[in-house]
């Protein structure tokens, strides 16, 4: 199982309870919340991760508004799956 953790300081100050609230799609073995209410992604694998990180850009890439806090919290979601250090292994 691998998981990435999205600081809740990050640009856009998504947690768990932010990501709900946009209704963002969650990754296929779910999200979690650690106790300062930073977001917690779940995969099974690398290969995992990436596809959804590629879903999210699809989603991003449809949306009208870049500046909107949706917009802005999929791109940091998107940044710290791609920043991981497993994925980034798995990738080269």
């Amino acid at each position: 199982m691998l998981r990435i953790a999205i600081p809740s300081n990050s640009g856009s100050n998504i947690n768990f309870s932010t990501f709900e609230q946009y209704e963002l799609p969650a990754p296929p073995d779910g999200v979690d919340a650690e106790i300062n209410n930073d977001l917690i992604l779940k995969f099974e694998d690398e290969e995992e991760a990436i596809t959804y990180a590629d879903q999210l850009e699809n989603l991003s890439a449809g949306l009208k508004d870049k500046n909107t806090p949706q917009y802005i919290a999929i791109s940091d979601i998107i940044t710290a799956i791609r920043n991981d250090e497993f994925i980034q292994s798995y990738s080269r």
